[in-house]
């Protein structure tokens, strides 16, 4: 005769963790670095690199740290966001590093003058302090939801970083830097992007309700009550202080564009992205037609070869667009090209020059693209978020991301005015990498807290009974 028992079925099955589809993922973005610099030195001097050991190695540890970290205190996290972010960061170093072996630029700061210094080795220190802020982020940051109590901090402390420049000089027309002792120049605009963000999230949450009510219908928009425009009148002019004091349009652009996202992602009204639209073109030419920093920039965009010789932007917009051209398709190959010749913005603002001459336009559109991935886990993140905050702050997130990625690679291709931002990762600036490190370890929390399964509820006395036959 077969037994019975009587035993309670819970379910235990949670999605999967997909660490070890990361860990995959991270082989690869520290091998394709490896195999881009063996490339560039055999380009350069018919030899394996010295340093190509080395930078394997470090490359590797910092991903490998960051792994370990995600799959300890953010085990659900989104396998892709480290991958992508190690690839990029591992494939700028590269770039700058071969920049940096170029005789042209030794040359030409000899020539004004002073020592050139390479940027490669300052940038790999602040790629491992970015790394160090992302360890930090992902281990302390408990719960995301907890930025939220400081909405209105977040607000002070972002006004304080984007109006500190102004009280500092002014570097190539902008005045977007603060020079500290010891420290060097950093750039507070990359920090302030994530504390507005934080900022944004916990305002509009609360005052989304208001913002989405319509007063009236016009031609197919709902257009905003009066007293609600308010808040976006306010962030535009302050956008257009930034952009006069400061001379800085990428900032400006950055600072008012995430905003409205923002805005319409909590209302669902598309009558804010076209009064978006409209005051940010109205602003910036507004401001162009008296500012000349600012309308050496809309000129050179305009007609960069007529300002040849005559300015220093229109000669490195023309000197990009020429090495784009020569890129072609598939490239010249990494270490063989001439993108060089536009200087020190080499490494920073024209970095993606390089990347379309050596790589052409497959590499390009392969850049891009790992670009595009990040802001698409970013967006795929909101969308899974359970709390309205963190659906907020992650579609900020990504909106600040995808947006100077936009900014900057419209300037260097003569699709917009030139911002003078870094690209993500990429372009040489500690504070960039730094405070992107810190986007992504956000990011990652996040997603961990969206895809985590909820907690089993505790078995009731009444519980289905499962019958279980023993032989």
């Amino acid at each position: 005769m077969p037994g019975f028992a009587n035993t309670t079925t819970i379910s235990t099955v949670g999605p999967p963790s997909r660490r070890n589809t990361e860990l995959a993922l991270l082989a690869f973005a520290v091998i394709i670095p490896c195999f881009a610099y063996a490339n560039v030195g055999l380009a350069l001097s018919g030899e394996m690199p010295s340093g190509m050991l080395g930078y394997g190695l470090g490359l590797g540890l910092l991903a490998g740290v960051g792994h370990l970290v995600i799959r300890k205190f953010a085990k659900y996290a989104d396998p892709l966001l480290l991958p992508m972010a190690t690839l990029l960061n591992g494939l700028g170093l590269v770039l700058i590093w071969r920049l940096d072996q170029s005789p042209r630029l030794a040359n030409l700061a000899k020539n004004q003058g002073f020592k050139y210094i390479a940027s490669a080795p300052n940038q790999l220190m602040y790629s491992a302090l970015g790394i160090g802020l992302f360890v930090a982020v992902v281990i302390f940051l408990k719960d995301h939801r907890i930025l939220q109590r400081y909405t209105y901090i977040s607000m002070a402390v972002a006004l304080a970083l984007l109006i500190a420049p102004v009280f500092f000089p002014a570097k190539f027309g902008a005045r977007i830097w603060i020079t500290l002792p010891g420290l060097g120049s950093i750039q507070p605009g990359e920090f302030a992007k994530i504390i507005l963000a934080i900022f944004f999230a916990g305002y509009l949450m609360v005052k989304r309700d208001a913002l989405a009510l319509a007063s009236r219908r016009f031609m197919g928009l709902y257009l905003p009550r009066g007293r609600d425009l308010g808040p976006i009148l306010a962030v535009w002019a302050f956008s257009i202080l930034i952009l006069v004091f400061e001379t800085d349009l990428g900032t400006s652009l950055l600072f008012f564009g995430m905003f409205v996202v923002m805005l319409y992602v909590a209302t669902e009204r598309t009558s804010w992205i076209v009064f978006g639209l409209l005051m940010s073109a109205g602003g910036a030419v507004g401001v162009a037609t008296f500012e000349p920093h600012v309308q050496a920039r809309v000129n050179a965009w305009l007609d960069p070869f007529g300002g040849w010789g005559k300015s220093a932007a229109s000669e490195q917009i023309s000197q990009a667009l020429m090495a784009f051209g020569s890129g072609g398709v598939f490239g010249s190959g990494w270490g063989q090209g001439y993108s060089d010749l536009i200087g020190f913005a080499a490494n920073s603002d024209f970095i993606l020059g390089t990347v379309g001459e050596e790589l052409g336009l497959a590499g390009t559109m392969g850049i891009l693209m790992i670009y595009a991935i990040i802001v698409e886990r970013g967006v795929r993140t909101a969308l899974a978020a359970r709390d309205p905050f963190g659906k907020l702050l992650a579609c900020g997130l990504s909106a600040a991301f995808g947006i100077q990625v936009f900014v900057v690679a419209g300037g260097v291709m003569g699709l917009i005015p030139l911002t003078g931002m870094t690209l993500p990762f990429m372009a040489a600036g500690g504070s960039s990498v730094i405070a992107n490190w810190a986007l992504i370890a956000i990011l990652i929390k996040i997603s961990d807290t969206a895809r985590r399964p909820a907690p089993a509820p505790a078995p009731s006395p009444d519980a289905e009974m499962t019958q279980v036959v023993r032989p």
